[in-house]
């Protein structure tokens, strides 16, 4: 599956901001959906899952109550949107799929980042 991220960018902190992944290639349906970010000098951290229902999510502990994953079969989308952003969620962003959801799971097909740079 092949996946395409959008939607980063410059914002100021305490704003939002809304990221886009479209897959293609193979039915979405199969697919869990991630997304992963990763800071400079920093490791690559999970930041949410969902499953392929929908049903089920996961996140980090870091964007709990501020991030919300979701997707559109319809789209073949993943979305995330980020509330209440701060300069420490700063991060190249990139979403990815694997036939598993939980927050330990390495996905298999991973998309291209997407920047997202959050001003103080």
């Amino acid at each position: 599956v092949q996946l395409q991220a959008s939607g980063g960018g410059l914002v100021q902190a305490g704003g939002s901001l809304r990221l886009s992944c479209a897959a293609s290639g193979r039915p979405f349906r199969r697919y869990a959906m991630f997304w992963f970010r990763q800071s400079p000098g920093k490791e690559r951290e999970f930041v949410a899952s969902i499953s392929q229902s929908g049903y089920t999510t996961f996140y980090a502990d870091s964007v709990k109550g501020r991030f919300i994953i979701s997707r559109d079969g319809a789209q073949n989308t993943v979305y995330l949107q980020m509330n209440s952003l701060k300069p420490e969620d700063t991060a190249v962003y990139s979403c990815a799929a694997d036939a598993d959801v939980g927050p330990a799971v390495v996905p298999e097909y991973w998309g291209q980042g997407t920047l997202v740079t959050v001003s103080s």
